[in-house]
């Protein structure tokens, strides 16, 4: 049998709390603390106490369906229904092979054992088969263990005892046969499972030595557990302890136990000596072995909200949920009789009289009297003489009594009741307190008094009310006040507490008076003059500030109840915290927050919690739960926030290797974490960078650093857990490389530069004068070859044969057409005059070059012996009256398109003349119809002035604009005939602002 200090509790952990498949067929827990689950269809989890983080097929998984774990270094090893996958980080190498069930490493080599036979994992990252003989390639190996000397083998078909895993081992002995499911070794003793026939116990040496232990049955693993003790996962009844000395079943665990299915997996243990049981259907389980005992609704109770505690002399009475009262003694839990008035009411307080009977105060049914007493019974007898003989015995009778309003009672809504000696005490919820005596004989109410705000208690709404050891009655209200009564007097406290601050819970012990309070802890004074209110403060800090109940044991500790459990709080001779240890639901308190008020000790020395979710009771006991300090470790290392994947950080971690990061990698980012199954949320971390000075205790478990100076750095972090343990600090070692002018050699050198420089620029100055010369001659001779360009342009700006032809056809038209005679005169007087005005300016607007074009074009229109059309397109941005160019740029390129062009074609002739404008340039194109340049030049003579004309217009467009300014090119149709020639260039966009 268990002690009492092994009372068993389950936390259950479901598809509810993010458990992503309720069928967990593996379990264990890698090197950081973090556990990882392999589920049937919902992937891989791990969990870190509070959270899950899941994997799947999407992320990379083989499959879902996972049957074996196994994890070393950072690689954890996954075995599922389609082979193997192994994660490293966040991404997964997949290796395909029959159903993995089992991993066992032996002899440095990872033993996979399969559906189909045994496969072997080697360090060059190949899964491959391990033949052995036929029959056990063929089998489904289910477990795998190496005692030493031998390999043993569970299949479905047998256990196997080899001396090698290898077709060429000299010892092959198939033991048994039978479905094996687990083979393990303890004591010189190995113990295999049957799936069917119970567990085989033989000597591992002379395997006749055996003995067959036939229960339980349909086992599906086996774990060696608290040192001696045998736990046997079955798939239909739970778990089997058994002890291996006599082999003796000591307990099960099955569904009574509080299980949801009896479909065990797997258990193992953790850092912290909790175990974890996987099942198959329920989830996975937190299995704990502590002081405490929980009972709720599976256990007996009628619900689990337990509002009113109290030990009397004949048991430990309490109310649950709306259910009314309820005993717990010798015999077990006792609840009252579902009928009258009081089996459904919230009960909020209860106490017992000397006499042992039971008053308890309800929210509005008034309070109930239940009265035990001893009556006189006649008992008839008769003897063998038919003569009837009458005794007189003594009976218990117990008879319950409702004091409410209708009797004469101030109110029906009870906070607290006392039983005193002569008077019974009752704190209402608003209509103060009352102080009365009933006597049931006559069912007579006589109220003594009722103290309220014409008595001095100026706060009516009661939270907590005691009787102190010297006979006071103290009472505690929501708005912060405290009191007490004397000899019918109200006498008022002041704390120093704020005012709206609620004061719960008063508890005496030895001279001392405790307040717990509502957000702000736990105050003390001395009892006998209590004047001085302080915090209770130390070392250490409560889990919560909102306390419900408060409660000293026989060993000397406070304990103190809240919404997160309990604290057991070690206090100091000056009255101060030396230490706290909190009770939550991962360390077996199970109800989680505390009722107020609800709390008694037994005569054992047992104290009993209400809760919101069922009735606990702690057991005092001298054994504690080994607490060991943390390990903290590196979690990633970023530079502007990206990850360095290309280092394992384990093999970085407190070692000589020094990270190398160039100049402008100034930014970096460290994670660290210290994972505790138990008390995820309480680890602190603090962190420091070379020798300066720790940073304050927070829960953040990153630290990021920008603008870094350049040099060697190591960057520190530790942890501490709930219980304050530190851990050993971690450090990671970096340089950051100095940018080039920082260097030593760089320096030197930019100082030699500078007075080679120095030097060069002596005698670049001597070179400079003697240069500037040279170059006002080259000036000179450029600026008189512009003027060259220039004077040859002027000249050639109006060809002299043009001249002569428009004098002699204006002759021709004298006579007969006298019309187009004055019009031509006209045209080219206007054309003449804006010639010699544009002459003689460095630059026009594009406007004015615009209407000498249109004159010039119009007169050899006139002239022209085939008629032409023309078309000047315009789309520049600013307005062309803006833009200013050089005069007569545009006009050789437009007679040469006419004259060599237009007029020498056999069609109808066609000039178009466009500009636009980018936001550097100003862009023109000429274009006709006629014969094509190149035709044209090959045709006339090397003298001709046109092609002169347009030379030197070529070079002065190359003065202004640079060269391949220019570009020339013939228009061909689809046939490959010429259709005319296009001739575009560009100008820096001058303007006129």
């Amino acid at each position: 049998m268990y002690v009492a200090a092994q009372n068993s509790q389950l936390r259950a952990y479901t598809i509810a709390d993010d458990l992503p498949q309720s069928q967990v067929y593996d379990v264990l827990q890698d090197e950081m603390g973090y556990l990882w689950l392999g589920t049937q269809g919902g992937g891989l989890a791990n969990f870190d106490g509070e959270t899950f983080e899941v994997w799947n097929e999407s992320d990379g998984l083989l499959s879902n369906y996972i049957d074996a774990l196994y994890t070393t270094n950072d690689s954890l090893f996954v075995g599922t229904r389609k082979g193997l996958s192994i994660k490293v980080k966040n991404n997964f190498v997949n290796f395909n092979s029959p159903q993995i069930l089992q991993f066992y490493i032996a002899e440095n080599v990872l033993y996979v054992g399969t559906k189909k036979g045994l496969y072997s994992y080697s360090k060059n990252k190949e899964l491959s088969k391990v033949a052995i003989n036929a029959e056990i390639d063929s089998s489904e190996i289910n477990s795998i263990l190496f005692d030493g000397n031998y390999y043993w083998l569970a299949t479905n078909n047998g256990l196997w005892k080899l001396n090698a895993l290898s077709k060429s081992a000299a010892e092959k002995t198939k033991v048994e046969v039978n479905n094996f499911k687990s083979v393990i070794h303890h004591n010189n003793k190995i113990l295999a499972a049957t799936f069917d026939d119970g567990v085989f116990i033989m000597d591992s040496e002379n395997t006749d030595n055996q003995f067959l232990m036939p229960e339980p049955s349909r086992i599906n693993s086996m774990s060696i557990q608290n040192t001696d003790e045998l736990w046997i996962a079955t798939d239909n009844d739970g778990i089997t302890i058994v002890e291996t000395t006599k082999f003796s079943e000591l307990k099960r665990l099955n569904k009574s136990s509080g299980l949801a299915t009896p479909h065990i997996r797997k258990i193992i243990n953790d850092d912290n000596g909790n175990l974890w049981i996987a099942t198959s259907g329920g989830g996975f389980y937190k299995y704990f072995q502590n002081n405490f005992k929980h009972y709720n609704q599976r256990s007996g109770l009628k619900g689990n909200r337990v509002y009113a505690v109290h030990n009397a002399a004949d048991g430990l009475w309490f109310s649950t949920s709306e259910a009314g009262l309820a005993k717990i003694d010798s015999s077990g839990i006792n609840s009252l009789p579902t009928k009258g008035t009081f089996f459904d009411v919230k009960i909020k307080t209860i106490d017992s009289d000397s006499k042992g009977n039971i008053w308890a105060g309800s929210d509005n049914r008034g309070l109930l009297f239940r009265e035990t007493k001893m009556v006189d019974s006649l008992v008839f007898s008769s003897s063998e003489t038919f003569l009837i003989q009458i005794d007189t015995v003594s009976v218990e009778r117990t008879t319950n009594h409702i004091i409410d309003e209708s009797k004469g009672f101030p109110s029906d809504w009870v906070r607290t009741v006392i039983a005193d000696d002569d008077f019974i005490w009752a704190a209402t919820y608003a209509h103060g307190i009352v102080k009365f005596n009933y006597y049931s004989d006559n069912d007579s109410l006589v109220v003594r008094k009722t103290f309220s705000k014409r008595n001095g208690i100026t706060d009516m709404l009661i939270k907590g009310m005691v009787k102190s050891p010297d006979g006071k009655l103290w009472y505690s209200t929501q708005n912060g006040h405290l009191g007490y009564i004397e000899n019918n007097k109200v006498t008022s406290i002041k704390t120093g507490l704020e005012q709206q601050t609620a004061i719960g819970t008063i508890f005496f012990h030895e001279e001392t008076i405790y307040l717990g309070t509502s957000g702000k802890g736990i105050w003390y004074a001395n009892s006998t003059n209590p004047v001085n209110f302080q915090q209770l403060k130390g070392s250490k800090n409560l889990s919560s500030n909102n306390i419900y109940q408060l409660i000293f044991d026989d060993q000397g500790y406070l304990w103190a109840g809240s919404e997160r459990g309990v604290d057991k709080i070690e206090l100091n001779k000056d009255n101060e915290i030396a230490d706290v240890y909190h009770f939550g639901r991962n360390d077996g308190f199970l109800g989680i927050e505390t009722c107020l008020n609800a709390v008694d000790k037994d005569e054992q020395g047992n104290l009993w919690f209400g809760a919101i979710y069922g009735l606990t009771k702690h057991i005092p006991s001298e054994s504690k739960k080994a607490s060991l300090p943390p390990t903290v470790y590196f979690t990633g290392v970023e530079e502007r926030y990206k990850n360095i994947d290309s280092i394992v950080l384990k093999d970085w971690t407190n070692s000589n290797k020094v990270l190398q990061l160039t100049p402008d990698q100034t930014q970096l980012g460290f994670s660290f974490r210290t994972v505790d199954v138990d008390h995820p949320n309480e680890i602190e971390y603090r962190t420091k960078l070379d020798d300066t000075d720790w940073s304050p205790w927070v829960k953040e478990n990153k630290q990021n650093f920008a603008g870094l100076a350049y040099g060697a750095h190591t960057f520190s972090a530790q942890s501490r857990n709930y219980r304050w343990q530190e851990s050993e600090p971690i450090k990671f070692s970096f340089f950051i490389d100095s940018p080039l002018y920082k260097k030593d050699w760089f320096q030197w050198s930019v100082l030699a530069l500078a007075i080679v420089v120095l030097l060069g620029i002596g005698l670049f100055y001597i070179r400079k004068i003697k240069a500037k010369n040279k170059a006002e001659q080259e000036r000179l001779k450029t600026q008189n070859y512009l003027l060259t360009l220039e004077q040859k342009a002027l000249q050639l700006q109006m060809n002299p044969h043009f001249i002569f032809n428009v004098l002699n056809g204006v002759k021709a038209m004298a006579g007969t057409k006298p019309e187009k005679m004055d019009a031509t005169i006209n045209s080219f007087a206007i054309l003449l005059r804006e010639t010699l005005q544009n002459s003689r300016k460095e630059h026009i607007s594009l406007d004015q070059e615009i209407k000498a074009l249109r004159h010039y074009i119009e007169v050899e229109k006139l002239m022209a012996q085939k008629p032409f059309e023309y078309a000047i397109d315009v789309q520049t941005n600013p307005d062309a009256e803006e833009i200013l160019i050089p005069p007569m740029l545009i006009q050789p390129f437009v007679e040469n398109a006419i004259r060599h062009g237009i007029l020498k074609g056999d069609k109808p002739g066609k000039l178009t003349i466009g500009f636009t404008t980018s936001k550097t340039h100003l862009h023109c194109s000429i274009i006709d119809n006629g014969l094509g340049i190149f035709k044209s030049q090959n045709e006339k003579p090397k003298t001709d002035h046109q092609s002169m004309a347009l030379t030197v217009t070529k070079e002065r467009l190359e003065s202004i604009a640079g060269k391949n300014t220019l570009h020339i090119s013939e228009i061909k149709n689809e046939d490959g005939s010429i259709d005319g020639t296009k001739i575009t260039f560009k100008i820096p966009l001058l303007t006129d602002y």
